[in-house]
C-alpha cells in the first residue's frame, strides 16, 4: 500500500482531480451523512485556499481544504471514504493540512465525536457545541505557539 498526500491550489488541480475532490466531498457529506449543504461556496477557488489530497495507491481516498483567513488558517471539508477510515490514513491527511497552515493559529469545526482526535494534534475546544446542518460540531483552535507533534491513537 502506497500512501501519499498532495497540497494544491485550485489552479493546480487538473479537471479530473477537481471532479474527484468534489465528488468525494459530496459522497461523504451529502450522501452518507445526509447533509445537503452548499458545498461549492466560492472558497475553493480563492488564491489562498489549499486543497489537501490523500491518495492510496494513486486513488483519491481523502480530502481537506485549508482557507486563508488572514490572521489564521481554517481547516475544513475533511473527508475520508468509508473504506479508508480506521486504518491510520487520517493522520497523514491532518499532518499535510497542518503543514499547509504554517506557523500561525489554526481553527476548525470538529464533528463532536472527533474532537478528542483533533485534540491529539494540539487543538482545544473554544466554545459550545453547535449544529452544522444536522451534525453536532465543536469549534476548536490550535494556537500558533503549539507546534508539537501528534500524540495518541490513530484513526
Amino acid at each position: 500500500m502506497s500512501v501519499a498526500t498532495r497540497s494544491l491550489r485550485f489552479d493546480e488541480l487538473d479537471a479530473r482531480t477537481a471532479h474527484d475532490v468534489f465528488r468525494l466531498r459530496q459522497q461523504v457529506f451529502v450522501v452518507e451523512q445526509g447533509d445537503p449543504y452548499d458545498d461549492l461556496d466560492g472558497r475553493d477557488t480563492e488564491p489562498g485556499t489549499v486543497h489537501v489530497l490523500l491518495e492510496e495507491d494513486s486513488r483519491l481516498v481523502g480530502v481537506a481544504r485549508v482557507l486563508d483567513e488572514g490572521d489564521h488558517r481554517r481547516i475544513g471539508r475533511v473527508a475520508l471514504l468509508p473504506e479508508a477510515r480506521g486504518r491510520g490514513l487520517s493522520g497523514p491527511l491532518m499532518e499535510a493540512c497542518l503543514g499547509a497552515c504554517g506557523d500561525g493559529p489554526v481553527v476548525l469545526a470538529a464533528q463532536t465525536p472527533l474532537a478528542g482526535w483533533y485534540a491529539t494534534y494540539g487543538f482545544e475546544v473554544t466554545g459550545p457545541e453547535f449544529l452544522d446542518g444536522s451534525i453536532p460540531h465543536l469549534p476548536m483552535l490550535r494556537s500558533g505557539a503549539d507546534r508539537g507533534t501528534r500524540s495518541g491513537p490513530t484513526t
